[in-house]
C-alpha cells in the first residue's frame, strides 16, 4: 500500500506546488482519522488543498463559509414537521459528508463553533434528542486567518484539542510561485485531479494504519514528552491525555507513510509539534520572554530521553 499512498501525494502535488510536507501531514491526519486546522493568511491555497484531497481520495465534500450569522442548524441540520407522517423529519446539515471544509471557522459565533464538537469527537450529531451517525470516513478541514482579528471568535481550548494537527501552508518559494502562475494561466489543475482511491480502499488504508505496531518504549517516550510539557515552568496547560493519544495515532500514520509497520522515535519527533503546539497554553512568563509553543516543544525533545532502536524492535 506504500505505492498507493505515494500516488495520492503525487496527484495532490499537481495542484499544490512546493508544499510536500503539508500534503504529507494532511494525509497522516486522514489515515489517523483526525481533523486538520489550517491557520494561514488568505490566498495560499487552503481551500484548494481541501478540494484536491476530496477529489484524490474519492470523498464526498461540502464547504461552509463561516460568517457571524451562520447558525448551528446550518452545520448539524434541523427537524421539520412532516404533515403526511405527522412526525418530525430530519433535514441533514453540511456535516453529513466525508470531508467538511469549514472555511474561516473563527469568524462565526461560539455557539456555532460548538455545534461541531460532538461531530468531531464522536462522529455523530444529535438533533431534537435523536442521534444521527456521520458518514465514514469523516474529516473536518478547518481554516482560520490569523492576520485579521475584526469579527473573529477565538476557538476555545476544548475545540482546539479536537483538531489532530494544526498546519500552516505558508507562501510558496520563488520557483513555486513561478510554476504556479504558469500552470494557472492556462487551466485550473483541479480539473485534472483524478481519484486515486475510493472510499473502501481508503478505509482499508486507515485499518492498516491502525495495525501499525507501537512498542512499550514508544508509549513511554510519548508519555515522558507529555509529562515534560505539564511540568514546564513556561507552559500553563500541557499536553492532555487526548493529545498524547493523538501523538500516538499520528506517529503510526507517519510510520505507515514511510512504508513501515512499526513506529520509531523519529516518527514521534516528526509529529510532535503539529499535533501538540496548538494544545499548549503558555504562561505569562513565556509570553514575556516571547517563547513560542513550537520552540518549547523543540527544547523538550532535547531533554527527554529517546529510546534506542534495540529497545522497541518487534518481538
Amino acid at each position: 500500500m506504500h505505492e498507493l499512498t505515494e500516488q495520492i501525494q503525487k496527484e495532490i502535488r499537481k495542484v499544490i506546488i512546493g508544499k510536500d510536507d503539508v500534503i504529507r501531514k494532511v494525509l497522516m491526519a486522514v489515515l489517523a482519522q483526525g481533523h486538520v486546522l489550517l491557520e494561514d493568511v488568505p490566498g495560499v491555497g487552503k481551500t484548494t488543498l481541501a478540494m484536491a484531497f476530496a477529489r484524490t481520495l474519492g470523498l464526498d465534500s461540502r464547504r461552509v463559509q463561516f460568517t457571524s450569522d451562520t447558525l448551528p442548524s446550518d452545520i448539524i441540520g434541523f427537524s421539520v414537521y412532516d404533515k403526511e407522517t405527522q412526525m418530525l423529519s430530519y433535514k441533514p446539515g453540511a456535516v453529513m459528508t466525508n470531508l467538511l471544509l469549514a472555511d474561516e471557522i473563527n469568524r462565526t459565533s461560539s455557539k456555532t463553533q460548538s455545534a461541531l464538537l460532538e461531530a468531531m469527537e464522536e462522529h455523530q450529531v444529535t438533533v431534537d434528542g435523536v442521534t444521527h451517525p456521520l458518514p465514514d470516513p469523516f474529516v473536518v478541514l478547518a481554516t482560520q486567518n490569523p492576520a485579521g482579528s475584526a469579527g473573529t471568535q477565538m476557538l476555545p481550548s476544548a475545540q482546539l484539542d479536537r483538531f489532530l494537527i494544526r498546519l500552516s501552508i505558508g507562501y510558496p518559494d520563488r520557483a513555486g510561485q513561478v510554476a504556479l502562475m504558469k500552470e494557472r494561466h492556462h487551466a485550473n489543475p483541479l480539473d485534472q485531479c483524478r481519484a486515486i482511491v475510493d472510499i473502501p480502499q481508503l478505509q482499508k488504508l486507515i485499518q492498516e494504519t491502525e495495525q501499525v505496531y507501537v512498542s512499550d518504549a514508544i508509549y513511554e517516550y510519548i508519555t515522558d514528552l507529555a509529562e515534560a510539557t505539564r511540568a514546564n515552568e513556561y507552559i500553563q496547560l500541557g499536553v492532555s491525555p487526548r493529545g498524547a493519544l493523538s501523538v500516538c495515532r499520528t506517529a503510526k500514520a507517519c510510520a505507515y507513510l514511510e512504508g513501515r509497520d512499526y513506529v520509531i522515535p523519529e516518527d514521534v519527533e516528526q509529529v510532535l509539534e503539529p499535533v501538540c503546539a496548538h494544545r499548549l497554553m503558555l504562561s505569562g512568563k513565556a509570553r514575556l520572554h516571547e517563547y513560542t509553543a513550537a520552540g518549547l516543544l523543540e527544547e523538550i525533545k532535547k531533554t527527554v530521553h529517546k529510546p534506542d532502536v534495540k529497545e522497541f524492535q518487534i518481538g
